[in-house]
C-alpha cells in the first residue's frame, strides 16, 4: 500500500501540495488536473525522485526518506518523453543498464530482456539503435527498462502525450496488462475511463477522489 500522512511540498516559497492525506491500493489509479495543480509533483513523492516539503510518504511502511534506496526497487517511474529516460544507444543494452546497477547476474538479466522483447513482440529489435525507434516502440522501451527491475508499483507521468492515437492504444494496452499496481498521470481521459479509481488535483489538493465515471465527469464539469 502506497500511503501519503499531511504531505505538502513547496518550491521555494510556491506551495505546490497542501496537506495530503491517501491510501492507494487499487490496482489502476489515473491522475488528472490543470497545468500546474500538482499532479506531476505528486508522482515524484511516490517514488522518492522528490521529498516531500512536510508529511511522509510511505510505501507499504517504508519510508521515502529514510529508505529510498528501497523505494526505488519497488516503485518504477517512466517519463513522459522516453529519450530521457533511454539512456543507452542499443535496445538490449539500454534493457539491461538498470539490471547490471543492481548487481544482477547475466543468466538472469539475459533472461528478463528476452522477456521484455517477447512481452511487446521486439525481438527483431534487440539490436536496433534505441533513438531511430518510433514514439510508441520508445515507450515501450522505456516501460520495458523499468519492467525488467520487477518493480511493484509503476508510475507513469503523461504516458501518451507525445504519442498518436494507434500507440496511445498500444500503451494503454500494455498498462492495462500489467501485474503491478500502476498509477498514472494523464491528461487523456479517455485512457483512464477502465481505471479503478481517479483522483482530481487542483490548486494543489484532491478535490475529486472517486470511480473514474464520477471522477472524470466532475473533472469536466470543473474545467468548463
Amino acid at each position: 500500500m502506497i500511503e501519503l500522512k499531511e504531505v505538502s511540498h513547496a518550491y521555494g516559497d510556491r506551495k505546490v501540495l497542501k496537506n495530503i492525506n491517501l491510501q492507494l491500493t487499487e490496482k489502476r489509479i489515473g491522475i488528472v488536473g490543470s497545468n500546474g495543480c500538482g499532479k506531476s509533483t505528486f508522482a515524484r513523492l511516490l517514488n522518492g525522485l522528490l521529498l516531500p516539503s512536510q508529511g511522509d510518504v510511505l510505501i507499504d511502511d517504508l519510508n521515502t526518506r529514510q529508505q529510498g534506496k528501497a523505494v526505488r526497487r519497488k516503485v518504477g517511474f517512466v517519463f513522459q518523453n522516453p529519450d530521457n529516460q533511454i539512456v543507452f544507444p542499443v535496445v538490449e543494452e539500454d534493457l539491461a543498464f538498470g539490471m547490471k546497477n543492481l548487481g544482477l547476474d547475466k543468466a538472469t538479466i539475459r533472461e528478463r530482456t528476452d522477456a521484455a522483447l517477447a512481452r511487446y513482440d521486439m525481438q527483431d529489435l534487440r539490436q536496433h539503435p534505441a533513438h531511430l525507434l518510433s514514439g510508441g516502440q520508445k515507450q515501450l522501451l522505456a516501460i520495458s527498462g523499468v519492467l525488467v527491475m520487477e518493480p511493484e508499483y509503476i508510475v507513469f507521468d503523461e504516458p501518451t502525450t507525445l504519442l498518436d492515437l494507434r500507440n496511445k492504444r498500444r500503451i494503454a494496452a500494455a498498462i492495462a496488462e500489467l501485474d503491478q499496481t500502476a498509477i498514472v498521470v494523464s491528461h487523456d481521459l479517455e485512457f483512464l475511463q477502465d481505471f479503478d479509481r481517479v483522483l482530481v488535483f487542483e490548486r494543489g489538493e484532491v478535490a475529486v477522489d472517486d470511480v473514474p465515471a464520477v471522477a472524470l465527469k466532475e473533472y469536466v464539469r470543473m474545467m468548463s
